[in-house]
């Protein structure tokens, strides 16, 4: 393993646009799907705007400190991290402490005078900051059923049941889906990886089968027509917001399905209003955006300068991506319903919060990597350079070797 690069000024520029870009975005559609909400039962328009720009700006200072601060400090924390975010989602289930909401205790109250927070949220961070530095520093062992496979996967099984017991369905596919990625990366054994992947997915479709609401969701995602009024609402309501949009949109403002059609418009439902109000253009924006992120993310995780590094910036990158693209196919009806936010632009301290923080890790990260040829994959680098490298003819070595035997035969006389 080579040293750490030293520090540069500036962090990935494109990377901190994509983000500015998303969250200003997100500010705006925020209010534009739910003035109309806020205004009929909290008496001001502004109610959701005015939390979500205060989020914004606490996610703002919060990624500053996290792009300039040194990562490798959080490789020491990691342990201490990790079982603070347990200790808070344990004490989601405490009566009295967890709030409720729409049938789930997801969030954590933390004083009289502050917002809840949602733990499952931090867990996801908090996830990637303590695997990525156990990964890290089992090296080659991760490869091993017994050092590896198993440690990975009964952790992995603890925090997913917690979040599982509020219920949220969705985090737990996030954060089952960000772990796998990074134990591939890390370098698992691909059978173990293989079993690993096949577990989860059977565990999933167990919870689908013994859970009544689950199931209608399945129903209402295979036909959601069947039950318009009820399982199938939700869907039908998301996929007319799309269909009316069109191309173009009908203009910045003028969505008519957040007059209380869409449920949760400003928040898991969001980018169904974005296809009303923006139409197929703004919609494909957001995703070339997200695209641009992932493009960046990945970037920095390759060029990152030590293994805890690489998997901190593929962690958060993966994250970001999975949440994105999840939420997209269930506004789209792509996977049944599941309760989750859009990152940077869905209404949610929390999510914003997190999100925000991780981005900034993943600018730390990109202050400290190196050039393609010096990076920790160098050896693969300068492999292809010297596959492009042009080489000598057989007759030119041979001319070579015939210009330079007279002056061999004449140093062997002279010294003779």
């Amino acid at each position: 393993m080579s040293a750490r690069a030293h520090p540069k000024a500036t962090p990935d520029i494109i990377l901190t646009i994509v983000t500015l870009v998303l969250v200003v975005l997100g500010v705006e559609m925020v209010y534009s799907a739910s003035f109309v909400v806020a205004q009929s039962e909290f008496g001001d328009h502004t109610y959701f705007l005015t939390k979500q720009v205060t989020w914004a700006i606490l996610g703002g200072a919060l990624m500053v400190a996290a792009a300039v601060m040194d990562y490798h400090r959080l490789e020491r924390l990691s342990v201490l991290i990790m079982v603070a975010t347990v200790g808070a989602m344990i004490l989601v289930l405490v009566p009295g402490l967890g709030v409720g909401n729409y049938g789930a205790t997801r969030w954590l109250r933390i004083g009289p005078f502050l917002p809840p927070i949602q733990p499952s949220e931090f867990a996801k961070l908090a996830l990637i900051i303590y695997m990525s530095a156990w990964l890290a520093s089992r090296g080659q062992k991760v490869k091993e059923l017994t050092s590896g496979f198993i440690p990975f996967a009964l952790f992995l099984v603890v925090v997913t049941a917690l979040i599982m017991a509020q219920p949220d369905m969705g985090t737990s596919f996030v954060v089952v889906a960000t772990a796998g990625c990074l134990f591939f990366v890390a370098g698992a054994n691909l059978l173990h990886f293989g079993v690993a992947a096949s577990g989860g997915v059977l565990g999933f479709i167990y919870l689908v089968v013994v859970s009544g609401y689950r199931h209608d969701r399945w129903k209402a995602f295979l036909d959601p027509w069947g039950d318009a009024q009820d399982t199938g609402y939700h869907t039908i309501q998301t996929l007319i917001a799309l269909g009316s949009g069109g191309i173009t949109g009908l203009g910045l403002g003028s969505s008519r399905q957040k007059f209380y059609y869409v449920p949760n418009a400003q928040t898991d439902a969001i980018f169904a209003i974005i296809g009303e109000e923006l139409g197929l253009v703004g919609a494909a924006a957001v995703i070339m955006l997200f695209a641009l992120f992932a493009w960046r993310g990945f970037r920095i995780a390759f060029r990152a300068p030590d293994r805890f590094g690489r998997l901190l910036a593929t962690g958060v990158t993966c994250t970001v991506l999975v949440q994105a693209v999840t939420n997209v196919a269930v506004v789209t009806n792509s996977i049944p319903y599941t309760g989750i936010t859009l990152p940077f632009i869905s209404f949610g301290g929390s999510s914003l919060i997190v999100s925000m923080a991780g981005v900034g890790l993943l600018l730390g990260v990109s202050r400290h990597e190196r050039g393609m040829a010096n990076s920790t994959t160098g050896g693969g680098q300068q492999s292809m350079v010297k596959l492009f490298q042009r080489k000598p003819s057989r007759q030119r070595v041979a001319a070579s070797e015939a210009s330079l035997a007279p002056k061999r035969r004449t140093r062997s006389r002279r010294g003779i």
